[in-house]
């Protein structure tokens, strides 16, 4: 018991962290509400950017307020951030929500048989990957029967992947730069012959003489392959298949190399009907 005639301080901190608990909880509430109103405000637009003064206007939002949230939303994959000047549509966890395919359904659908054929030809994994707010986001994926499989995560680092650098090299240069300012130089671990900018220059225009790019990594022995999925002119995905180093060998970099150009070629044609 406090002494007589002297503040009880633990029960006016106890009273103040209840109001401030309950406040608390009313903003965080508030601040969910206007998310979802926001991604309510995208899904209307059919896949149409909506761009941060639409949102804040629409919505009848403060635009710095409007902006954390959307900022949230792209972090975690609800919202794709596609261009300052184009704004922002529904990614792919808002799809997973609901279980639907949309996002990228025009690519899965043109390239799943092809993705199952080489798979098959190879007997090894390939995957369908884009560029998803400065990441390598994998669209669909066909496993090989192999004993032992490469771990698969639906987001990497662009640098770390054979399709993530592959899509890197095809940017406009704008798109280019404003990625660079994004998520600076690679780390010379990753991509040692990129860590500068002239090295990463370098890199990338060697990967469009190419047509291809291909990674080597010796701590996780893994090795990767990717060709540039084309829409018109322009490269919209990358094809990739990825195996363990003891399967890799000079006449399989070959064989795969020629199946994955001959899988494109047929998802090329399937975009451009």
């Amino acid at each position: 018991m406090p002494i007589s005639g002297a503040v009880d301080v633990s029960r006016y901190r106890r009273i103040k962290t209840t109001y401030y608990l309950r406040f608390q909880h009313s903003a965080m509430v508030q601040v969910i509400i206007k998310a979802f109103d926001i991604l309510e405000l995208v899904a209307q637009r059919n896949g149409q950017p909506v761009s941060l003064p639409e949102v804040a206007e629409g919505l009848q939002l403060n635009q710095a307020t409007a902006a954390n949230i959307i900022n949230t939303l792209v972090a975690k994959n609800y919202l794709e951030h596609i261009g300052k000047k184009k704004g922002y549509r529904l990614g792919p966890m808002a799809y997973q929500l609901t279980n639907e395919v949309a996002y990228g359904q025009d690519l899965v659908s043109a390239a799943k048989e092809s993705m199952e054929q080489l798979t098959e030809r190879l007997n090894e994994s390939c995957i369908l990957g884009t560029l998803r707010n400065y990441k390598r986001y994998i669209l669909h994926v066909v496993n090989s029967n192999q004993d032992i499989q490469v771990r698969i995560r639906s987001e990497r680092s662009v640098y770390e992947t054979a399709s993530g650098r592959l899509l890197l090299a095809y940017l406009p240069e704008k798109e280019q730069e404003r990625f660079l300012q994004h998520n600076s130089l690679p780390d010379q671990a990753v991509w040692e012959e990129a860590a500068t900018r002239e090295g990463l220059t370098m890199a990338l225009a060697r990967i469009r003489e190419e047509g291809m790019a291909m990674t080597h990594f010796k701590n996780t022995h893994l090795v990767g392959f990717a060709v540039p999925i084309m829409a018109g002119r322009q490269v919209v995905a990358g094809l990739s298949v990825f195996l363990p180093e003891y399967r890799f060998s000079a006449t399989k970099k070959k064989e795969i190399i020629q199946a994955l150009r001959d899988a494109v070629a047929v998802i090329n044609r399937k975009l451009t009907v």
